[in-house]
């Protein structure tokens, strides 16, 4: 095996390592645009956070009461000290959430 392919592999598997997160919200009636509002604040404060390496937040045209986060971590430590940050608790946990009417989360990873 050359140094390409050993960095490419290398490569490969630090990607493989990355945690994939993905959320759907439908929030109660009427909390749209508020919840909206909170989002546009969280979501610059996610994406400085050093175990993100993408974070994006999606607002459905159609059904504005719906949206969805596609959010990539270095690995599981790092989702978990997103969990843990002030604008998560704060304005998620403590602001966001409760204006639902559903939350979905899953994980992947990258094969």
């Amino acid at each position: 095996m050359n140094a390409s392919q050993e960095n490419t592999m290398a490569a490969t598997n630090n990607a493989n390592q990355n945690l994939v997160v993905t959320a759907f919200w439908e929030v109660n009636s009427g909390e749209e645009g508020i919840v909206a509002d909170l989002l546009k604040d969280f979501l610059p404060q996610a994406q400085r956070e050093p175990g993100v390496r993408e974070f994006q937040i999606h607002q459905n045209i159609a059904k504005p009461r719906e949206f969805f986060f596609y959010e990539v971590f270095a690995g599981e430590a790092a989702f978990a000290e997103h969990q843990q940050t002030d604008h998560f608790k704060n304005i998620i946990l403590g602001q966001a959430i409760p204006k639902l009417a559903r939350r979905e989360r899953s994980q992947f990873r990258f094969i």
